[in-house]
C-alpha cells in the first residue's frame, strides 16, 4: 500500500490574507476595542469576502 500525501498552499496564502487583514483592520481602528475587534474579524476574512462576493452576485 502507498500513501501519498498532497501538500497545499492554502494555508500560506490564508496566513498571508490573515496578516494583511489585521494590518487594516488594526490601521483603520479608531480605539483599543475595535483593535480588538479587528484581530478577531482578520480570523474571519474568507466568511466576510464570501458573503460580500454573493451580496454582488444576486446569490
Amino acid at each position: 500500500m502507498k500513501v501519498i500525501y498532497k501538500r497545499s498552499s492554502n494555508n500560506a496564502i490564508y496566513g498571508l490574507g490573515f496578516i494583511g487583514a489585521v494590518i487594516y483592520y488594526i490601521s483603520t481602528a479608531t480605539g483599543f476595542w475595535m483593535g480588538f475587534l479587528g484581530i478577531f474579524k482578520a480570523l474571519l476574512w474568507p466568511a466576510f469576502m464570501v458573503f460580500e462576493a454573493f451580496k454582488v452576485l444576486g446569490a
